[in-house]
C-alpha cells in the first residue's frame, strides 16, 4: 500500500508539473529576460553618454605644463591657430599638423596664420597621411618616437577630445599626453542639446568613441578587426587646411 501511495503521488507531482500555470510561467520568464536584456543595454549605453559628456570642456584653458612637443588634429574651426599660439607661447618645441589635406600647401596653411609665419617655416611639421582619428594617433606617435618626445600636447575640439586622447595613449602608451580642449562658438553659445546639429554631432562622436574603445580594447587582447572610422568623406572639396575628423 505504501508503494501505492508513493507511486500515486509521484504521479501527482509530474501531473502539476505539466499544469497550465506551470506552462504560463515559463513564456513570462522568457518574456521578463527579453525586456531586461535592452533595458540594461539602454542603461549601460546612457550612463555611458553621461561619462562621455562630463568629460567636455565647455571652456579653453591653457595647459598647466609644457611639453616637448605638439600636436593638432585638424578639422574643427580655430585648432591649427589655438596651436600655434601653444607654439608661440613655448608650450612645445615643435607643432605637428596632422591630417592636412593631400592637396593643401604649406603657404595655404601659413597664410591663415600670418602673425606666425617665421615660427610656422622653422618649428611646424605637417602630415598629410592621417585621413581619420587613429591615423592620427599612428603618424603621432612616427614623429614624436622619431623626435624622443615624451610628453605631447593635444589640441583638438573639446567633443572630439576623448577619442583622440583614446586613440593617442593606445598608440603611445609611454607619452604623456596633455589635453587643449578647443571650445567652438556654437558650443558657448547654447547648450548642445538645443541645437539639432550639435547634438547629432555629440551623439555620433559618442558612437565612434565606444567603438574605438572596444577596438582598442580587443587590439590589447591580440584581435584586431581593422574597423575604423572614417572622418573625411570619400571625394572631398579641398578645404583651406586640413581633414575633417
Amino acid at each position: 500500500m505504501n508503494g501505492e501511495r508513493g507511486f500515486s503521488a509521484l504521479m501527482k507531482s509530474q501531473s502539476d508539473d505539466r499544469s497550465p500555470s506551470a506552462f504560463a510561467r515559463a513564456p513570462r520568464s522568457r518574456w521578463r529576460a527579453i525586456i531586461a536584456i535592452p533595458l540594461a543595454f539602454v542603461a549601460a549605453a546612457s550612463f555611458g553618454f553621461v561619462a562621455f559628456l562630463a568629460q567636455l570642456r565647455n571652456t579653453e584653458t591653457r595647459p598647466e605644463q609644457h611639453a616637448d612637443g605638439i600636436v593638432v588634429l585638424t578639422g574643427g574651426s580655430s585648432r591649427v591657430s589655438d596651436a600655434m599660439e601653444l607654439l608661440a607661447a613655448g608650450y612645445g618645441k615643435r607643432l605637428l599638423i596632422s591630417g592636412v589635406h593631400p592637396t593643401s600647401r604649406a603657404s595655404d596653411i601659413s597664410r591663415s596664420v600670418q602673425e606666425s609665419q617665421a615660427l610656422f617655416t622653422c618649428c611646424v611639421d605637417l602630415d598629410r597621411s592621417a585621413v581619420s582619428t587613429r591615423s592620427n594617433a599612428s603618424e603621432t606617435r612616427r614623429w614624436a618616437h622619431e623626435r624622443g618626445f615624451k610628453s605631447l600636447i593635444v589640441v583638438t575640439s573639446n567633443y572630439h577630445m576623448p577619442r583622440a586622447v583614446l586613440e593617442l595613449s593606445h598608440a603611445m602608451p609611454d607619452v604623456t599626453l596633455i589635453p587643449y580642449a578647443v571650445v567652438g562658438e556654437r558650443w558657448r553659445d547654447e547648450p548642445w542639446w538645443s541645437n539639432g546639429a550639435t547634438f547629432r554631432l555629440v551623439l555620433s562622436e559618442y558612437v565612434k568613441y565606444v567603438a574605438a574603445g572596444a577596438r582598442a580594447k580587443l587590439a590589447d587582447l591580440g584581435i584586431d578587426l581593422g574597423l575604423e572610422f572614417a572622418d573625411q568623406p570619400a571625394v572631398p572639396q579641398r578645404p583651406t587646411t586640413a581633414q575633417a575628423n
